[in-house]
């Protein structure tokens, strides 16, 4: 009777640490590091202060598991109908991409690039043609496609943004990935400090379009009408563009990057240790420790602005989700 007893307790045992072993390997599941492939389409509003990289030291320093990778596809100055010509739904649509579809497109940009007025038109064949040099190499699915409007979002659903964002946006959706829509705002960035409140009755009208956007195409957004709104509002201090240079200045770079944290996560990106940015275009070539103003290239923010700014883009994002979900 004691032998089978202490058989039994010992089958009871096992039974426990077979049990425990496969509650452990679960748990270890989410300890895995995981990867995020992200591509960005836009211009200079994104590859003006490294944009793509502030945004991964962010996403991997609010979580250390993550390893983000960014691609970029960028023209300067172009927008999402543009970049339809120059071929760049088929980087977001890589993973199935044919060698004849990418034919086709390299066919097409060879007549385009005849032109002299279509100026992106040779830059986009050079960069078709090593791409179908690479197709054969295996390539994943986009986890995230970031699509950045520039002026071409400001009639609303009528908008060439509202027309090309849902063709990208199906692209990106038939292989599983999420879309944020990067929503620029250079005609209300100021360049010098506010002595007035910013007039609110435009801004929440884009914002109500984007939402709109975002809603049928079932994609989060930075919104930086809101955002820029909002930090004009609360800190007048700040500036949001530079003087000599029409583009966002270092605030709202970081600013920026702090709203595609928030859409990128669905969380705030208040705490986030990152606390400086640094422009890519300089005074001159002579002098590149100096930024389009004359000031130092790389701002570093105080305790103060840096939980201000974080603060201001997750009220911006919390406040496009409510408009989006209304």
């Amino acid at each position: 009777m004691k032998i089978k007893l202490r058989l039994f307790a010992s089958f009871l045992c096992l039974c426990f640490l077979a049990v425990s072993l496969v509650s452990d390997a679960e748990a270890g599941k989410g300890d895995k590091p995981e990867t995020l492939n992200v591509l960005f389409i836009g211009n200079s509003y994104t590859a003006r202060h490294n944009l793509a990289q502030v945004v991964k030291k962010m996403a991997e320093a609010g979580h250390p598991d993550l390893t983000f990778k960014p691609t970029t596809v960028i023209y300067g100055g172009r927008r999402l109908v543009d970049h339809w010509n120059l071929g760049s739904q088929n980087f977001v649509k890589l993973h199935e991409l044919t060698p004849d579809e990418e034919k086709q497109t390299i066919a097409a940009l060879e007549k385009a690039a005849k032109d002299p007025k279509n100026r992106y038109a040779a830059a986009a064949l050079k960069r078709h043609r090593q791409l179908l040099k690479d197709l054969d190499q295996e390539h994943p699915k986009w986890d995230v496609v970031i699509l950045q409007s520039y002026r071409d979002d400001l009639k609303g659903a009528d908008s060439l943004y509202a027309q090309y964002a849902p063709r990208f946006a199906a692209l990106a959706k038939k292989q599983g990935a999420r879309v944020i829509l990067y929503e620029t705002t250079p005609n209300t960035q100021n360049a010098k400090a506010l002595k007035k409140a910013p007039e609110s009755a435009a801004v929440m009208q884009k914002a109500k379009a984007i939402a709109a956007l975002a809603k049928q195409v079932d994609a989060s957004a930075a919104p930086m009408s809101l955002a820029g709104f909002y930090c004009q509002t609360e800190r007048p201090d700040l500036t949001l563009r530079f003087i000599n240079d029409a583009h966002l200045n270092q605030t709202m770079a970081y600013l920026t990057a702090c709203c595609l944290y928030a859409a990128l996560f669905d969380q705030s990106p208040e705490g986030l240790p990152v606390d400086s940015i640094t422009d890519i275009r300089f005074l001159d070539n002579k002098d590149r420790t100096k930024d389009r103003d004359g000031n130092p290239i790389t701002t570093n923010f105080s305790s103060k602005d840096r939980a201000d700014l974080q603060r201001i883009a997750w009220k911006s994002y919390q406040q496009f989700k409510a408009l989006r979900d209304d």
